[in-house]
């Protein structure tokens, strides 16, 4: 399995990844194919955190990307969506990427990442719940939902509610 950063030719194939790994039974196309789309066009994107994991047969199999985000007034990462193709799932390529994507934003010289999830899948990644580092979800319904992850750069003064990249706004 090859960690890379997205390309140009990587782009179809990526909201099929996602839109694959969102599916439901019945459902049209699931809100974080075109999010994709929208989180790229926008002024947030942060091409060097938008990476695909792809099979020693040069498949793309997951997909996961960073955008600028705010805690406060602080420039922080929003995470997501991550993908991973259902036949490809509970094999490590979530962790694949997580690892290379949360290494890449500690090596950008981010301060934290902020995502909404599991917090029984992702805090095996370290990540904890946001309010008690200070961080307050852009929706207070979110809980224990909303984490956050620190990075080398992070300092306990950022404080404040968490802002998403504007597409986010629109789901």
């Amino acid at each position: 399995m090859l960690i890379r950063r997205e390309g140009p030719q990587d782009v179809a194939v990526i909201r099929a990844v996602v839109g694959a790994a969102f599916a439901k039974p019945g459902e049209a196309e699931p809100v974080e194919a075109p999010l994709v789309d929208e989180l790229r066009a926008d002024v947030g994107w942060l091409p060097a955190l938008s990476m695909v994991a792809v099979t020693g047969a040069g498949e793309v199999v997951g997909h996961v990307v960073c955008t600028r985000g705010y805690a406060g007034d602080t420039a922080a990462l929003g995470l997501g969506p991550l993908s991973v193709l259902p036949g490809y799932q509970r094999q490590g390529v979530g962790l694949a990427l997580m690892h290379a994507t949360l290494g890449a934003a500690d090596a950008l010289g981010e301060p934290l990442v902020a995502l909404l999830g599991n917090p029984a899948y992702y805090g095996r990644y370290g990540f904890r719940a946001a309010t008690g580092f200070g961080i307050e979800s852009p929706d207070p319904a979110w809980g224990e939902y909303f984490q956050v992850r620190p990075l080398a750069e992070y300092r306990p003064s950022i404080k404040g509610v968490f802002r998403y990249s504007a597409p986010f706004d629109n789901l």
